[in-house]
C-alpha cells in the first residue's frame, strides 16, 4: 500500500509540472493570450489605416481637387500667379 501511495504521489508531482512548467502550461498559456490580445489591437489599428488610405485613394481617383489638395500640401506645389508665403516657427 505504501509504494501506490508514493506512486500517486509521484504522479501527482508529474501532472502538477506539466501544469505549471510543461509545454501548454498555465504560464504559457496567459502569454498567448496576452500575446492574442495585442496582436488584435495591432491588427484593428491597422484595419483603420487601411480604411482611411482607402479613402484617400477613392478621393484621389475621383476629384481633381483632392489630387490638388495633396500636391499643394504634401509638395508644396503652387498655381500660376499665386505667391507661396512659408511662415516658421523661430529658433531658440
Amino acid at each position: 500500500m505504501r509504494w501506490l501511495t508514493a506512486i500517486l504521489v509521484v504522479l501527482l508531482l508529474l501532472l502538477q509540472y506539466n501544469f505549471w512548467v510543461g509545454p501548454g502550461s498555465y504560464a504559457n498559456v496567459t502569454a498567448l493570450q496576452r500575446q492574442i490580445v495585442e496582436q488584435q489591437r495591432i491588427n484593428r489599428d491597422l484595419h483603420h489605416e487601411n480604411e482611411q488610405l482607402a479613402r484617400e485613394v477613392t478621393a484621389l481617383k475621383s476629384s481633381l481637387e483632392a489630387v490638388e489638395e495633396r500636391a499643394r500640401r504634401q509638395l508644396g506645389m503652387i498655381k500660376k500667379g499665386e505667391t507661396l508665403y512659408l511662415l516658421g516657427e523661430d529658433q531658440p
